[in-house]
């Protein structure tokens, strides 16, 4: 987090991974302060805790609410923080898609 800025000025214009689960790292702050200088590559869920262990509906809500920071004005390209993991649900991988899908039926 304390080097982004310095990343910016080097001509760094892409942040991947985005984890926001990391110390400083929160969507809204991000998006408000690097959103015009960065593309955002990432963070679209927790692929540690909440697509693993997270119900269907609980994946569902926060990749809506990362893509309702991220996505507006461009500059977001939608991806889990890391890899997805074991031992993660079928049914949370298929919700994690169900709303990217559907947050994009509704800006369209």
């Amino acid at each position: 987090m304390r080097l982004l800025d310095d990343f910016v000025d080097c001509g760094v214009d892409i942040l991947n991974p985005v984890q926001c689960s990391a110390v400083g790292m929160n969507p809204e702050f991000l998006k408000s302060n690097y959103g015009e200088k960065l593309v955002f590559w990432g963070g679209g869920v927790n692929t540690q805790n909440t697509l693993p262990f997270g119900s269907p509906e609980e994946v569902k809500a926060e990749v809506l609410e990362r893509l309702r920071i991220f996505a507006p004005g461009g500059g977001y390209v939608f991806s889990g923080i890391h890899n997805i993991q074991q031992p993660t649900p079928i049914e949370n991988i298929l919700a994690m898609f169900a709303a990217v899908r559907d947050f994009n039926q509704e800006v369209s």
